[in-house]
């Protein structure tokens, strides 16, 4: 039997998401199971699954049986380029081809190695999450209020978050809203997919993308594009849906122009083998003083490789580390 008492990184959370914590490896029915039964008790008394935790309540857990032991890969420690930290929160640049967290195929990701590289943290917690192939910047909780106000403040709409991206082919000039609902399915092999769909689609979500133009190039275009919607995949969708993919992007993207861009063989002298979406700038107010804070971060080493190696148009040369409008 576990008497536990709930501290501050425990604060407000809800019953079930602790024990999941607590009992790492135990399956989920059998959590709701020994909830349900009332042989897990919170100041002595019965609680529900939804039952949310408050400072300094006891919390009862009875045995349980864990399955047998698999060997896991070791989580190797790391730290990632920082842009900004407090006690309440932190800001790293995350490069291209990392996950933020493990499942699905991998076994850690971000967040399970930035707790690694810093044991005595009690809290650390992903408020949003990019794609694997997608860096820039990543936003990361100290202390579950801190996690709760960034995280109503995203569902508000009231943060700023703006992405490069590299497209084929020319964006057309008047094309600065895109407001076309996403519908999210699993395809054949299990893999999660997204494609557009109408705004009467019964399973779709209205998502909607700010786009500029930041520089043309011969056969490309560089836009910054502002999400006022945060759906999976939602700019890879979008921008593919225009006629214009990301370039690099391995689902929805121009997969002869991939190879051609990995080989070297699209632009001379350059191999380009990672998808061109960068999350450049991220506004929002900080959850304990309120203050509006604006980050920016730069574009890898290889995306500013590859743009070098383009043939610039004329229009809107040096326009790509303006910000995007905001709605």
């Amino acid at each position: 039997m576990q008497r536990l008492t709930v501290d501050e990184g425990s604060q407000g959370q809800r019953l079930d998401n602790f024990l999941l914590r607590v009992l790492k490896g135990v399956p989920k029915t059998h959590v709701y199971r020994v909830i349900r039964s009332g042989e897990v008790r919170i100041n002595k008394g019965r609680a529900s699954a939804d039952t949310r935790l408050e400072i300094g309540d006891e919390v009862r857990v009875p045995p349980v049986r864990l399955p047998a032991p698999t060997e896991a890969p070791p989580v190797p420690a790391r730290e990632f380029p920082l842009l900004f930290e407090d006690e309440h929160l932190l800001v790293i640049d995350k490069p291209a081809g990392v996950a933020v967290h493990g499942g699905s195929g991998v076994s850690f990701g971000v967040i399970e190695q930035l707790r690694q590289a810093r044991p005595q943290a009690k809290f650390l917690e992903l408020v949003h999450r990019l794609d694997k192939e997608t860096s820039g910047l990543l936003l990361i909780a100290k202390k579950r209020s801190a996690l709760t106000s960034l995280q109503d403040q995203f569902r508000a709409r009231d943060t700023g978050k703006t992405y490069a991206a590299l497209v084929t082919g020319p964006w057309p000039e008047n094309r600065k809203v895109i407001d076309v609902a996403l519908h999210k399915y699993l395809d054949a092999g299990g893999e999660r997919r997204v494609r557009a769909v109408a705004a009467d689609h019964a399973d779709g979500r209205r998502s909607i993308s700010l786009v500029r133009i930041a520089q043309r190039y011969d056969g490309f275009t560089l836009l910054d594009v502002t999400i006022k919607t945060g759906r999976t995949h939602q700019i890879r969708v979008h921008l593919a849906n225009e006629g214009c993919a990301i370039a690099g992007d391995d689902k929805y993207g121009d997969f002869a122009l991939n190879r051609a861009l990995a080989r070297g063989e699209r632009v001379a002298g350059v191999r380009f083998e990672r998808m061109f979406l960068h999350a450049r700038r991220l506004a929002f107010d900080h959850p304990a003083s309120g203050e509006r804070i604006e980050l920016q971060a730069p574009l890898p080493a290889e995306c500013t490789q590859l743009l070098e190696h383009l043939k610039p148009l004329a229009g809107r040369a040096g326009a790509a580390a303006a910000p995007a409008p905001v709605a």
